[in-house]
């Protein structure tokens, strides 16, 4: 038999997969037939309980890879260890983490750059940066060097949530280990600082790399922009088009050209507030400079045309994108058609259907799903009745009920919104109406008072 020593953290992964788990669940995983386990439907909905337990099934896997034998000094290996820490990292276990890096220290472990950097990242997305920044500044517990490597890892981490300024902050302390990655450290700075919308300081960003002589690429203007954009869009959405034009303007005086991306974050945001004839000249002003819509160009300019009530337009901006040779994928139709849907055009949305067949994309079957019963509950179930013939005929699987063709049992829900129009302008007009006749009354008591 094997002699297996448990550390304090197997001990404790143990003792969680025994009390987590039915004694014949654990005997599987034990025995390593966790692919069993994930094919097997009776053991599917054990599957979220193996969070910590399929971590240490893998890192013994990786021991066994070396030796037939499991003894503590291959548990206590440097590699397999900072394995285990990652596994832990990528799967934001905060307990787990803590007691596999407190066994590395107590063993005199190395702790190798890539495993700080999986951990700082778990921590932060956390909310623990504190303690990440806690960890850098003591590596050499750790037996990891402050070097380059290291702090491009604390502070991507950090300005991947937005702490832009506690970044800046470890960049200031070390800068003689950051020469030769300037340009990858402030991208992240830049970053950091445009994920706050801070666009005073993430400017600020740009002019230091070009004080140093690192030129601002692509990714930068469009980070940039981006941040630039999102902060219009909620304190100033007057400014969206002129001032990102502006930034446009000065990207090509660089020699660098917006590309598709650069317009799109433009396009987001103006969508976001159905800026509609706006969103439309940007779509024109793409072509004109040079720079080819994509997909995601029409879908947002489309997504706005079809919120604004314009589906004609919109329907015609689809069939422009198809001519230009343009595939989007079935994303881009379950979305717009779930719009027209919402806006109470099934019909248009049958019409995109149809455009979405004629890509032989596949994927159908959500599409009908939503159509069918909103025929259906809207009194057309001879349109329900065709759709669902439509889908069996070419395979496609239905979730929604056939109950919802007979007429007998499916509830219609006629729109009330004409009606509650009609009202509304009744209200409207009683008032005006009320309104004018006490004029009229006061006029004529008026005139009465003068005779007299």
């Amino acid at each position: 038999m094997r002699s297996v020593f448990l550390s304090k953290w197997q001990r404790f992964l143990l003792q969680n997969a025994v009390s987590t788990q039915k004694s014949q669940c654990f005997s599987c995983f034990y025995y390593s037939t966790i692919c069993l386990r994930l094919h097997h439907p009776s053991c599917r909905s054990c599957v979220p309980l193996f969070r910590v337990q399929l971590a240490v099934w893998m890192i013994w896997n990786r021991v066994n890879e070396f030796s037939a034998s499991l003894t503590s000094s291959l548990v206590t290996q440097t590699r397999t260890i900072n394995y285990g820490i990652r596994v832990f990292a990528e799967k934001k276990d905060h307990t787990a983490m803590n007691i596999v890096l407190s066994d590395l220290v107590k063993a005199g472990r190395v702790m190798e750059a890539q495993t700080f950097g999986l951990v700082t990242e778990a921590l932060v997305k956390l909310g623990k940066e504190d303690e990440a920044l806690g960890m850098f500044k003591n590596l050499d517990k750790y037996k990891c060097p402050q070097d380059g490597v290291t702090v491009t890892a604390i502070v991507n981490a950090l300005c991947a949530q937005g702490h832009a300024k506690r970044a800046e902050g470890v960049v200031l302390h070390h800068r003689d280990k950051i020469a030769g990655i300037e340009p990858c450290i402030y991208k992240s700075l830049l970053y950091g600082w445009s994920v706050q919308e801070n666009v005073k300081e993430a400017r600020r960003i740009i002019k230091e790399m070009k004080s140093i002589g690192i030129m601002p690429d692509l990714f930068c203007y469009n980070t940039f922009l981006r941040g630039l954009c999102e902060r219009n869009l909620k304190l100033n959405p007057s400014g969206l088009v002129p001032e990102a034009l502006n930034v446009m303007i000065e990207m090509r005086s660089y020699r660098i050209s917006p590309n598709s991306i650069s317009y799109n974050i433009l396009l987001s945001c103006l969508g976001r507030t159905r800026r509609v004839k706006e969103s439309c000249n940007i779509l024109e002003t793409m072509k004109k400079t040079g720079c080819s819509p994509d997909c995601i160009s029409y879908y947002l300019v489309v997504r706005v045309l079809y919120l604004s009530g314009r589906f004609g337009k919109g329907n015609k901006m689809v069939d422009e994108m198809l001519e230009q040779g343009l595939q989007p994928n079935c994303k881009f139709y379950y979305d717009l058609i779930g719009v027209l849907v919402g806006k109470e055009r099934p019909h248009f949305a049958v019409e995109l259907l149809q455009k979405m067949k004629a890509s032989a994309l596949g994927g159908y079957g959500p599409v009908y799903d939503v159509l069918i019963p909103k025929f259906c509950r809207g009194g057309d179930f001879e349109k329900g009745r065709e759709l669902w013939d439509e889908a069996v005929a070419m395979g496609v699987t239905l979730r929604c009920s056939s109950n919802l063709l007979d007429p007998s049992i499916t509830e219609v829900f006629k729109p009330t919104r004409n009606e509650e129009k009609l009202r509304l302008i009744e209200c409207a007009n009683a008032k005006a109406e009320e309104k004018v006749r006490r004029r009229t009354g006061r006029q004529s008591r008026r005139r009465r008072r003068r005779r007299f």
